[in-house]
């Protein structure tokens, strides 16, 4: 009898087991997923020399409240955590490791810098951790493929080659110089335009780079100047933008200046340049401000709800951008969702499009999903007058 007894506590322990092992709540809960939240996290330097980018996270964070206004994504609601990491990859690494051991977030959406972010690329990829569109254009995000890592932004090499190409072959501009932040943002720019160079047998007039932590900028200036071009390219954070700027406009240097879509919150630069930023040539990877998109309007009135402390501007609602196709993926892995589902998910997307590029994830040797941009030059009220459609800047 004590046997028999013994033998049915067995089997109702298995039993139970068994049941607890497939429920939800379980030790095989999928971290960052609950019944009712997804868990994701973003850093972005909220202080420091780079600060303007810190939108883009503030506007994710946007993106999140509106999902989450409308419903959430198959009854669960997203639970957005932002970290301040300064631009300094030291602080990246430790927010990292906060989202994955203390706080168990389910994604990592955005995160500017490539120098930032590659103190976390192998940690999060080592604990399965998806990563969607890290705020930059480096390769790293690409080559070699991560499984849980798809990216987004345009290449910097890509647009440098054709930003380049726009200035000498469609505006006939022939005598051009580099300006660029020394790291691998800017030098991954330059090699881009060198690309160019090389293939149309062509040389720059000068090239000239600045430190993260330089703030006397006037040599640079004078380099610039005594090159003699007519066009400059510049290629740094927007601390270096308006410094630059400010310099040659001492020494009476006057070019047409064109730079990144890193560059393109027009607003903003003509604010902290003093008006100097009237007349650049910019690339977009987004919708302008005051775009008659339908999903700009919906963001636009969201904005006012939920967030109007925010100025709405494009490094603001770049955070929506980098966000879309995630939310997307969320919404297609369907109620069960894992690191797994969502990849999968992900790479059915094909000219997927909210208010950034058309993103394509259906290669699955590519996980670069935005090759598109469109130029545009910012007007002395700081609107932009749009140059071009979009066009693929991917060979």
């Amino acid at each position: 009898m004590k046997m028999l007894k013994r033998t049915l506590v067995f089997l109702c322990v298995a039993i139970l087991s068994i049941f607890l092992m497939s429920t939800p709540g379980s030790a095989q809960q999928v971290r960052g997923v609950t019944d009712t939240e997804i868990l994701i996290g973003q850093w972005g330097p909220q202080t420091g020399p780079a600060a303007p980018w810190g939108a883009v996270a503030r506007g994710t964070d946007l993106l999140c409240k509106i999902v989450n206004e409308e419903g959430g994504i198959h009854g669960r609601k997203l639970k957005y955590f932002l970290r301040d990491d300064s631009y300094q990859p030291a602080k990246t690494k430790a927010i990292a490791k906060e989202f994955v051991e203390q706080i168990g977030v389910f994604a990592v959406v955005g995160g500017v810098g490539i120098a930032t972010g590659m103190t976390a690329r192998d940690y999060l990829m080592e604990n399965k951790v998806p990563w969607y569109s890290p705020v930059t254009g480096g390769y790293e995000w690409i080559h070699p493929i991560q499984k849980y890592l798809f990216a987004l932004y345009p290449l910097y090499d890509d647009e440098g080659y054709n930003l380049m190409g726009y200035l000498y072959e469609k505006l006939g501009y022939k005598k051009i110089a580099m300006f660029y932040q020394n790291d691998d943002y800017g030098k991954q720019g330059v090699q881009g335009v060198e690309r160019y160079l090389l293939r149309h047998k062509i040389k720059l007039l000068e090239k000239v780079s600045a430190e993260i932590t330089d703030r006397d900028l006037s040599t640079h200036a004078l380099k610039l100047k005594n090159s003699g071009a007519e066009a400059v390219i510049m290629w740094t954070m927007p601390t270096h933008g308006a410094l630059i700027l400010a310099e040659t406009a001492k020494i009476g240097f006057k070019p047409q200046w064109a730079t990144s879509n890193t560059l393109s919150d027009s607003v903003l630069m003509m604010q902290i340049t003093k008006g100097l930023w009237a007349g650049m040539i910019n690339s977009f990877f987004g919708e302008l401000p005051d775009s008659n998109h339908p999903l700009m309007v919906k963001y636009r009135e969201w904005h006012k709800k939920l967030a109007p402390q925010e100025r709405w501007g494009v490094f603001y609602y770049a955070g929506i951008i980098f966000a879309e196709p995630f939310v997307e993926g969320v919404r297609r892995a369907g109620r069960n969702l894992t690191p797994e589902t969502w990849v999968k998910a992900m790479e059915t997307l094909n000219k997927f499009q909210g208010i950034g590029p058309p993103v394509t994830y259906t290669n699955p040797m590519d996980r670069q999903g935005g090759k598109h941009v469109f130029y545009g030059k910012v007007k002395p009220d700081g609107n932009i007058e749009r140059l071009t459609d979009w066009m693929r800047i991917t060979k």
